[in-house]
């Protein structure tokens, strides 16, 4: 036998569960030739010897809708084994779409996940209208690595119902009928599933609720239903259950997701799972319905997290402490080095501790709630504040938080937060996980996360790029839970792999990827174990006008593999794009 590539000396966790073995594996035409002794000579051989060598991990939830039309590499993603990406969650997209319409989508994805709408303008081409004509933009384009994409709710109501398609207008049957229409065009046509956005957390970039957000368990159930007699295909959804409003509507807002899932002809469903602190066991209580729908035969998923949902603030970033300040507006306008040189000077420093801020959210504000109750509260806030350090602490106990820094300093709590702003030049970021830290520790991040439900989720990469970076989640999972971690149990190495890997490939029915199997696509991780460690994040300015994000890198890939071509070799980007669009129901 002779193989395009042969991997020798790795110890091989295969994606199943099973414990890592030492095997070799061979590579020809794209495809796992074999795993085992794999005689015979390769065009070129890979030397994993004290490496691990995994599947290449499929990310559950992603929003690179905009992205990967215009940027091939797709970092952060790509630096963090991941060799498929599922985009399109959250119910927000770029399809279908009318022309007249390409600013409100614009808007929407701007408010809703954080992507600068200047970045969107200049980068996205706008070279279709449906779903499918979208599916064959993206085809068109050759990546570092495999995306695949559902069809989201807002757009899909845009399109259809046009200036009717705002949060409080019910759609007539007439519109439901057109929905389910174009979701069943885009499911024949490769789409990976239909995804749904409802939380109070959500607006557009003029402060506007997203269409989706208050549809009714008619409409939902109605769409649902163009999944009848599929073979292939999920359902998504978020929400926090009106969280924002009055009274506890838990119930209400759980009989419309439990409608809308078992409409969907069977076809698995997924939304997302976390501990909020206002409504601290919430989780549970999800869980639970959870728990009952499985029961009742319906395939409920939960997509979890390894860590803290989370944000970062600082100078450079979406938010920060003093954005509502008084003085601070006044200069809000400068380049950022002029910014940090006035903030640093002490009149400035005297004048703007002396301040209140001003409500940021409201009626024509994007900005959501959270930012004021960020600093109504910021003394409990500031319990949950960390500097991240390198190598970067996700898990840090509540000594280290800014509030008892300051408190063992002595010193005015907003006294401590402007001063670490300013640390690095105005580049510090401040760590917030908002959600899963209520206790300071993750021992209820644990329990999601293995609950026999969960699914490895909300990486968010592409999205909220101001904000946070957690397309870094499979470095921390395999780092953090399998090695690092100190103050409670760990995960075996062969349970986090399957989890990134042959748990979310069943999920979604991608029965070529997920798994090291003579036949089976060659996607695949060397990965030096013992090196592995993930780089703090940092801000650059890449994307179209001058658009700026949080990347964060990763030291330990010796190889990523994608359809057998090397992505990156040693940490770095081999320049070779092999990646493609994924049509579900094909593979």
């Amino acid at each position: 036998m002779s193989y395009d590539i042969k991997i020798t000396g790795g110890t091989v966790y295969d994606g199943s569960g099973a414990p890592g073995r030492k095997a070799d594996i061979a590579i020809s035409a794209g495809r796992i030739a074999a795993v085992g002794d794999c005689p015979g000579a390769a065009a070129r051989e890979i030397d994993a010897s004290g490496c691990i060598v995994t599947p290449g991990f499929l990310d559950l939830h992603s929003h690179y809708d905009g992205q990967a039309t215009w940027d091939d590499t797709l970092e952060p993603s790509s630096r963090h084994g991941v060799t498929t990406t599922i985009m399109g969650n959250c119910g927000v997209g770029f399809a279908p779409v009318k022309s007249t319409d390409h600013e409100r989508l614009i808007k929407l994805m701007e408010g809703v996940e954080d992507i600068p709408g200047t970045a969107l303008a200049e980068g996205l081409k706008w070279n279709w209208e449906s779903f499918p004509d979208y599916m064959n933009a993206l085809e068109a384009q050759h990546r570092t690595i495999d995306v695949a994409v559902h069809i989201g709710h807002d757009p899909l109501r845009v399109y259809v119902m046009g200036d009717r398609a705002i949060a409080d207008e019910e759609a007539s049957d007439g519109d439901i009928a057109a929905m389910r229409s174009i979701v069943r065009e885009a499911m024949e046509a490769g789409a990976i599933g239909f995804s749904t956005g409802r939380s109070d957390v959500h607006k557009t970039a003029d402060g506007d609720w997203t269409p989706s957000s208050e549809a009714t368990s008619r409409e939902l159930a109605g769409i649902a239903k163009a999944f009848e007699g599929l073979d292939y295909g999920v359902v998504q959804a978020v929400s926090d259950f009106d969280l924002e409003r009055e009274g506890d509507r838990f119930e209400a807002e759980w009989a419309v997701l439990e409608a809308y899932a078992k409409a969907a002809g069977g076809r698995p469903f997924s939304m997302s799972l976390m501990q909020r602190d206002f409504a601290p066991d919430q989780w549970t209580r999800i869980l639970e319905k959870a728990e009952k729908m499985k029961a009742e035969g319906v395939d409920m998923r939960v997509q979890t997290a390894p860590r803290g949902i989370g944000v970062f603030l600082g100078l450079q970033c979406t938010f920060h402490f003093f954005m509502g300040y008084p003085s601070y507006k006044k200069i809000a306008h400068l380049p950022f080095e002029e910014r940090v040189a006035i903030m640093k000077t002490p009149d400035f420093r005297a004048q703007i501790l002396s301040e209140k801020t001003d409500k940021l959210s409201g009626p024509g504000s994007s900005i959501p709630p959270l930012a004021d109750m960020l600093m109504e509260h910021i003394d409990f806030v500031a319990t949950k504040l960390f500097q991240l350090g390198d190598p970067p602490d996700y898990e840090q106990p509540p000594e280290n938080a800014l509030a008892a820094q300051a408190e063992r300093e002595g010193i005015p709590l907003m006294e401590k937060l402007y001063d670490t702003v300013l640390e690095r030049d105005g580049k510090e970021l401040i760590y917030f996980p908002i959600y899963n830290y209520t206790e300071g520790d993750y021992g209820n991040v644990m329990k999601m996360m293995t609950h026999p439900q969960a699914l490895q989720g909300l990486g968010d990469g592409g999205a909220h790029v101001g904000t946070i970076c957690d397309a870094s989640m499979p470095t921390y999972l395999l780092s953090h839970w399998t090695r690092d971690r100190t103050r409670g149990p760990k995960l075996p190495v062969e349970r986090a792999v399957q989890m990134m890997t042959g748990d979310i490939a069943d999920f979604l029915s991608l029965k070529d990827r997920g798994f090291i199997r003579e036949g089976m696509k060659a996607d695949l991780n060397i990965i030096d174990y013992d090196a592995l460690q993930l780089e703090p994040p940092h801000m650059v300015k890449d994307l179209p006008a001058g658009g700026q994000r949080l990347l964060q890198g990763a030291r330990g890939y010796r190889a990523t593999i994608v359809s057998g071509v090397p992505v990156v070799l040693d940490d770095a980007f081999t320049g070779e794009k092999p990646g493609r669009l994924v049509r579900a129901g094909r593979v």
